[in-house]
């Protein structure tokens, strides 16, 4: 599984690189605060909503720690999907958050 840490992520979106995010925290999580931009797909709902992604384009996959995501990473990568877990979540987040 393909991970980058938040500073990374950070570095890229200063340097002007679009950066595809798939927030797989619950509705709840995601109002009381996101990076914006973000694509919303509860974890439990991404088996069936994983046709909403482009299989052609790169994702970041996020949580609040960085465990849901891991296991969104794993289940998207099996299918052929390009993604990377960003390790530490949002709690480890400090760029823009809406």
């Amino acid at each position: 599984m393909k991970e980058i840490s938040t500073k990374e992520v950070q570095q890229a979106l200063e340097q002007g690189q679009a950066i595809n995010f798939v927030d797989v925290r619950e509705v709840d999580e995601v109002e009381s605060g996101h990076i914006p931009g973000i694509i919303h797909i509860p974890l439990g709902l991404l088996e069936f909503r994983m046709h909403e992604l482009n299989k052609n384009e790169s994702y970041v996959m996020v949580c609040r720690s960085g465990g849901r995501s891991g296991s969104a990473t794993q289940f998207l990568e099996s299918r052929g999907f390009n993604v990377s877990n960003m390790v530490g979540g949002m709690l480890a987040w400090d760029g823009e958050v809406k």
